[in-house]
């Protein structure tokens, strides 16, 4: 499983907390699957729920949410609007224990050279394809929240 070290390390380059405490984050693995069917090949899908917890985080909680969703935008493109769970445990005035959760999938192509050694290989997300603009008015006031920039349009 790749995608967990992955977005380990992309908090830590992110996140000044954790730069300056790698210790506080903490990376858990539940409720694991193995996916597959077994007829024609030996590909599989790894699902999982991850689990981050960040202990003694006294930044704001966007310094964590806004690199996390960044990092998920890239790879697991298919998490459905509420499928990001959290909750924070207050340790003092200003700092909290945040856990924060979400479903994970790696899809893993096995194949078989002519000597019958298999080797895995982990295959990156599919590009989603653009989606049309919704209709909506919406408040100036909301406006940058609801406008993606990444395209440069």
């Amino acid at each position: 499983m790749n995608k967990p070290s992955s977005l380990r390390q992309h908090l830590l380059d992110s996140i000044p907390h954790l730069k300056r405490n790698p210790e506080s984050l903490l990376v858990f693995i539940e409720s694991g699957k193995l996916s597959t069917m077994l007829q024609k090949n030996l590909n599989y899908n790894y699902l999982y729920n991850l689990k981050l917890i960040v202990t003694d985080f006294a930044e704001h909680p966007d310094t964590l949410i806004t690199p996390l969703l960044q990092w998920i935008r890239q790879h697991q493109i298919d998490l459905k609007p509420d499928d990001i769970s959290f909750e924070a445990d207050i340790i003092s005035h200003d700092s909290i224990d945040l856990e924060i959760g979400f479903p994970l999938n790696e899809c893993v192509l096995v194949t078989q050279d002519s000597n019958g050694k298999f080797s895995t290989e982990h295959l990156p997300e599919p590009k989603p394809e653009p989606k049309p603009e919704y209709n909506l008015e919406i408040d100036d006031r909301f406006q940058e929240l609801f406008t993606d920039k990444t395209n440069n349009e």
